[in-house]
């Protein structure tokens, strides 16, 4: 039981002194950007004066805010929506004829070995003209 707890011991503190040594810092890592406290400080202000003033509206205005948000999320979808569109149904169904013909134009799978030996004989007559 004592050798079994020493074990543990053992392996606890190779463990740690692995990790330990792992986190120490390297020559090769970049240091740090440099933080601008300046910025930091306007985005605060910035953000407790909209608080202050979302404070201060009446429930009427705090409605019509939060409509025109919804409103302003909605254009954006859909300008997101019409970017992907790819126009009428019409160039669609072009486009999928398209797809169609180029994918009848690549070659079928062979089921066996020897239809796969017979088609690369004729690709081979083919391409040398005989």
């Amino acid at each position: 039981m004592n050798k079994l707890i020493a074990i543990l011991i053992a392996g606890t503190f190779a463990l740690g002194s692995a990790a330990a040594l792992a986190q120490l810092p390297q020559g090769e890592k970049t240091p740090p950007q440099p933080v601008d406290q300046k910025a930091l400080k306007a985005e605060r202000d910035a953000a407790k004066a909209v608080k202050a003033d979302e404070a201060k509206m009446t429930p009427e205005e705090k409605r019509a805010a939060r409509k025109e948000r919804r409103a302003k999320k909605q254009q954006e979808a859909a300008g997101i929506t019409k970017q992907g569109d790819t126009g009428s149904k019409a160039d669609q169904q072009q486009k999928d004829k398209a797809d169609a013909a180029a994918s009848k134009a690549q070659p079928k799978a062979l089921p066996d070995a020897k239809a796969k030996q017979d088609a690369l004989k004729e690709q081979t007559k083919k391409a040398s003209g005989q």
